[in-house]
């Protein structure tokens, strides 16, 4: 069996950093599926799906990394000379990121470790509505 759904969410940009993992979780339970894989997946190119213990020194942490990394006022990213949007450090991150992250499902629930949570992450340099894709496959 395959269940589909989406998580909508308003997100503020610059690396902003939301716990989805009980949304996610409300999802798998309307799916019914008890054993099998749940992915979740953000389109676009500018937000990202990861996991951390979502704590705020954590979050705090990770925000400060991510702007050593690729920082947001480098002023040289080709693409803003390119395309003017100023947010070539939000593809950057995004790529780092990566898009989407799958977990085993067993007794239906997912298998996280116990400070594990899922995150979205909006990189983009304004405020967006986002679309989080939550796919479950099994039975």
């Amino acid at each position: 069996m395959i269940y589909f759904d989406e998580i909508s969410l308003a997100t503020q940009g610059f690396s902003d950093i939301m716990d989805i993992t009980d949304e996610v979780e409300k999802v798998l339970k309307k799916s019914g599926i008890s054993e099998g894989l749940v992915t979740i997946s953000v389109p676009g190119s500018t937000a990202g799906v990861t996991t951390i213990e979502f704590e705020p020194g954590l979050v705090k942490d990770l925000k400060e990394a991510l702007e050593r990394i690729a920082p947001a006022n480098a002023g040289s990213y080709s693409h803003d000379r390119t395309w003017g949007d100023g947010n070539g450090f939000s593809h950057i991150r995004a790529a780092l990121i990566g898009a989407s992250k799958s977990f085993p499902v067993k007794a239906k629930k997912m298998m996280l470790g116990t400070w594990q949570q899922i995150v979205l992450i909006d990189f983009d340099n304004r405020h967006r509505r986002r679309k989080v894709t939550v796919q479950v496959l099994g039975e």
